[in-house]
């Protein structure tokens, strides 16, 4: 297979590569690799790489982005850098047609492989992190991330303080706090109940196994009670 015009992946990326040997690697799967042989190298290092750049990235945005308990934060990242949402930014951009494949993966649709295109993507994101660094790999990754958290089945939690924040803020005027009502349960299986109130008004309760979740639950109720 000749080596692919990645003229056109580059425009629709918004990224010039300064090396595309890096770019050219990240799209060769082992299969293309094996049959090949001479040393040809595959995107299995730049998979690993990109996973830990793509982890790193992802977590520092949602940290300062959303005031979420661990937990919560760990599953949103779960359903942003999971298979299913990797594959879908991989067909987003087309990189199917740029991957250079073994006959028999062409043969059994190895281009429209969720694990193939996936695993690339994060090479992908290696090959523009090894390229010029991590803020151009942040650039590349959060348009994907932003694009998946305001769609309407871009995971299912959803950050209701934030949502709540943002309507009062609107209005210079308003005030709002979460008060810790009731704590009960052994350390084990703690059990939280909160109330939000907006200026002395209790407009949401809550009850959780933390204090964060207890929080969220009650902002959705107040979400709810503004028709929102």
């Amino acid at each position: 297979m000749a080596r692919p015009d990645f003229t056109k992946l580059e425009q629709t990326i918004h990224y010039t590569f300064q090396n595309r040997e890096y770019l050219l690697v990240a799209t060769t799967h082992s299969s293309y690799a094996n049959e090949i042989k001479k040393g040809t190298a595959n995107n299995e290092r730049l998979e690993f790489l990109g996973d830990a750049v793509l982890s790193i990235v992802v977590s520092d945005y949602l940290f300062h982005r959303y005031r979420l308990a661990e937990g919560d934060l760990t599953k949103l990242r779960a359903s942003l850098v999971c298979e299913k949402s990797l594959c879908g930014f991989a067909r987003g951009i087309r990189l199917g047609g740029y991957l250079r494949l073994g006959k028999g993966e062409e043969m059994t649709g190895g281009r429209e492989r969720p694990s193939i295109l996936a695993d690339a993507f994060e090479a992908l994101i290696a090959a523009i992190y090894l390229d010029t660094g991590i803020d151009s790999a942040r650039d590349f990754v959060i348009p994907f991330v932003e694009m998946t958290l305001r769609s309407e089945d871009g995971g299912s939690f959803k950050d209701y303080k934030t949502l709540l924040q943002e309507i009062v803020q609107q209005n210079p005027q308003e005030s709002l706090h979460y008060a810790l009502t009731e704590e009960s349960g052994p350390d084990h299986d703690k059990r939280f109940e909160v109330e939000v109130h907006l200026n002395s008004n209790v407009i949401g309760r809550g009850v959780g196994r933390s204090k964060k979740s207890a929080e969220q639950s009650a902002a959705k109720e107040a979400l709810k009670l503004m028709g929102q």
